[in-house]
């Protein structure tokens, strides 16, 4: 098996792992693993034969930058309503208050004088934290509007200045010993139409440094409100040692051990379904390609009800590691991975586990096994050590 990548990090360690051989040819490969950038430039652009393998859809930014997901998911929600399914319309409540500026100012605003309460700002574009800050008075937000539309000039358009979502800020996390933290979970899609989504059983949260407070004078702390690996490694007293991160299965188990087994197997249920919910929003507008899979970041909240909350989700999870914890965790998730793309042709094509992937959708929604009764998600369980199975184990 021949591939391609740019990365230098655990994906080429797991694809150099398996044998492959590494290759610079611009068409002549089985896998490559590509930046988002040559998916944009280069794809329309070349022919790839029936057993290429590439790990971007061709507009996967529908689903992954923060105003397009917002826009996609309401209009999933309307849609819904239209249809007279009003019960999974209302299960379209998973993401906060959300509005694009600078083009729905005008709307934000009213909704800001009629309920106030903190904020959160983000630039739709951008990654590990940069640019986001929290507010709760419009004086703080007047002086970026002027400053963009400044920087702008009068000839710019609008659709040229740097846009941001602004959303209500969910300021009330549910923490552990005090922290704030929130969940990075993986999906694999390999194919939109019709929709096959792979759900890995591993995952991890990402703690804040400084225990969260709610006080207003405590709202330019990003080490308080931003869980950010990028952020929280730059504070005094980060944990290099566990890189502030704790994996999903332990995570569970502590949940478990706090509110019963029922209530978070309806936390981890409710997860999942915000998952799919998701990717049902944006199935139709996806460009689906045989050719294309893709690895998805999702990064959830959860709140001091136990609702979770779909804060965004990334095309490009980071794939690097800064523990020997995160590192296996992520070699092992790639190598899963590389099992259910099956470049070496070892599947039947019938599984529904793979490693720690479960099938969780498959143009139709996919049972748990008869013997994980009691358990409504996988997300969280022990790995299986057999490699693959169908329908009849796991």
């Amino acid at each position: 098996v021949r591939f391609r990548t740019s990365f230098s990090n655990t994906i080429y360690d797991v694809m150099k792992g398996r044998g492959w051989k590494e290759t610079d040819s611009e068409t002549d490969w089985d896998c490559h693993w590509a930046e988002r950038d040559w998916v944009y430039d280069v794809f329309d652009n070349v022919h790839l034969e029936n057993w290429q393998r590439l790990n971007h859809f061709r507009n996967g930014r529908e689903l992954c930058r923060k105003d397009l997901l917002v826009k996609n998911l309401k209009r999933r929600k309307r849609q819904l309503d239209r249809e007279g399914r009003a019960d999974e319309a209302e299960a379209y409540d998973f993401f906060p208050v959300t509005f694009v500026l600078p083009r729905e100012y005008a709307m934000f605003v009213e909704e800001f004088k009629r309920s106030g309460g903190v904020w959160i700002m983000k630039p739709i574009g951008s990654a590990q934290g940069k640019g986001i800050f929290l507010f709760s008075r419009l004086s703080e937000i007047s002086e970026w509007r002027t400053d963009y539309r400044y920087r702008g000039g009068k000839d710019q358009k609008e659709s040229e200045v740097e846009a941001y979502v602004v959303q209500r800020y969910i300021a009330n996390p549910f923490t552990i010993g005090g922290k704030k933290f929130d969940l990075r979970i993986y999906v694999l899609v390999t194919s939109f139409s019709p929709l096959q989504a792979w759900l890995h059983r591993s995952g991890f949260a990402r703690f804040s440094n400084s225990r969260y407070s709610s006080d207003p004078k405590d709202i330019a702390n990003n080490f308080m409100h931003l869980t950010n690996v990028a952020i929280q490694k730059t504070a005094e007293n980060y944990d290099a040692r566990s890189g502030g991160k704790w994996d999903i299965r332990n995570l569970k188990l502590y949940l478990v051990s706090q509110f019963g087994r029922e209530m978070v197997d309806e936390l981890f249920w409710r997860m999942q379904m915000l998952i799919l919910r998701s990717l049902f929003s944006v199935q139709h507008v996806m460009i689906n390609d045989k050719h294309c899979f893709e690895l998805y970041g999702y990064d959830v909240m959860i709140d001091d009800t136990l609702k979770p909350w779909l804060i965004e989700v990334n095309a490009s999870p980071s794939l690097s590691a800064n523990t020997k914890e995160d590192y296996d965790l992520k070699t092992d998730m790639l190598n899963d991975l590389l099992d259910v793309i099956d470049l070496e042709g070892n599947l039947k094509g019938d599984e529904e586990h793979v490693g720690g992937f479960d099938l969780i959708y498959d143009n139709g929604y996919v049972d748990m096994n008869q013997d994980d009764a009691g358990w409504s998600s996988y997300l969280g369980a022990a790995i299986n050590p057999n490699k693959s199975s169908g329908g009849g184990g796991g």
